[in-house]
């Protein structure tokens, strides 16, 4: 079969497939806190709101403050397409924006852009305060706080159920160890892209935070502060995204084109694949049974950290491509791809 599939191909976008990835819903509505909503509190909000928009999409937290960015900062309404109030609490002013216009005000900007299919989190959280020592659990009335951190920055987090058996592994220790190991195992019922560990401790007014992220073989960590739960939540959120970014984001005009081909596809398997892809402006050129050759924007190591999402395992340069069943001798050569992929 040959471009007469690509139709096929794009019919089959509601078919849903489990994946780890998560497609995070909300991404272009930013709540900024506010005290009144007298004009000046809203302009101040509305400014902040574009800077927290752009470090979403970018993970640069000095992208808003650049040149291509003067005219939305001079006037951010014309990339919002309405905003009103949040009673909370906080009270915040909730901005929504236009996806199109401010992606295409980032494009123009020659700034990369992180799409909305980004790695799940579990996010291991340990909280010393003058309390006494806890985990953080899903149920609990401060996990609140950990995920409105995590959806001002853009990050699709989940939290462990916290129970006994989970209270044991999520020790100071292991949290802060540079081996995930018992982190690893007790994660595993979650399904997770990455894992995050925090110990954050209360010393007098000021939260401390240590935290560790690992995504595949890679791990970053740092530590942050802030003036409460709260605020330390939102710094290591924004801490994480910054690292995440660079990852993912594809800058325009500068990505390299490259035919990225992938095997054992099934009916389930193309719309996932179509939704990882939609970030490097994937397009479908040849089906042949289970493998499909797309045209993508994108780097090399990008292209991998984005279908290692999905588990998909990179195929050795040296192993023969796949033959196709029933292929004609004198058909036109297929083009190579530079990258190949199996499910």
């Amino acid at each position: 079969m040959r471009l007469c599939n690509v139709f096929f191909v794009g019919c089959l976008s509601l078919v849903s497939l489990a994946s780890h990835a998560e497609t995070l819903n909300g991404l272009y509505q930013v709540l900024e806190p506010v005290s009144s909503q007298s004009p000046q509190e809203r302009d101040q909000a509305t400014q902040r709101a574009v800077q927290t928009l752009v470090i979403r999409l970018t993970g640069d937290a000095k992208a808003a403050d650049g040149p291509g960015l003067a005219a939305i900062r001079k006037d951010p309404q014309q990339i919002i397409s309405q905003y009103g109030y949040d009673a909370g609490p906080p009270e915040s002013l909730q901005v929504d924006f236009d996806p199109v216009s401010a992606d295409r005000a980032l494009r123009d900007a020659g700034l990369s852009i992180w799409g909305s299919n980004r790695p799940s989190i579990l996010g291991w959280w340990l909280n010393d305060s003058t309390e006494g020592s806890s985990l953080v659990g899903d149920g609990q009335s401060v996990a609140q706080a950990l995920r409105r951190a995590a959806q001002h920055r853009g990050l699709p987090l989940r939290l462990p159920l916290g129970d006994l058996e989970e209270q044991v592994v999520a020790t100071a220790p292991n949290l802060e160890s540079a081996d995930a190991t018992p982190l690893r195992a007790a994660s595993e019922r979650y399904g997770a892209d990455a894992l995050l560990a925090v110990h954050a401790r209360q010393e007098g007014s000021q939260w401390q935070a240590k935290w560790r992220l690992w995504l595949g073989d890679k791990s970053d960590q740092g530590t942050v502060q802030g003036a409460d739960t709260g605020a330390v939540a939102d710094a290591v959120m924004l801490a994480v995204s910054q690292k995440l970014a660079p990852r993912f984001a594809v800058k325009p005009g500068v990505s390299t084109e490259q035919l990225l081909e992938v095997q054992g596809m099934t009916l389930e398997r193309y719309a996932a694949l179509g939704r990882l892809l939609e970030p490097f402006g994937g397009q479908p050129l040849r089906v042949d049974g289970s493998r499909i050759l797309y045209r993508v924007h994108g780097s090399a190591d990008q292209l991998r950290t984005q279908l290692s999402l999905a588990k998909l395992q990179e195929v050795p340069a040296g192993e023969s491509p796949v033959v196709v069943e029933g292929a004609q001798p004198d058909a036109a050569p297929e083009p190579q791809a530079q990258l190949r992929f199996s499910w």
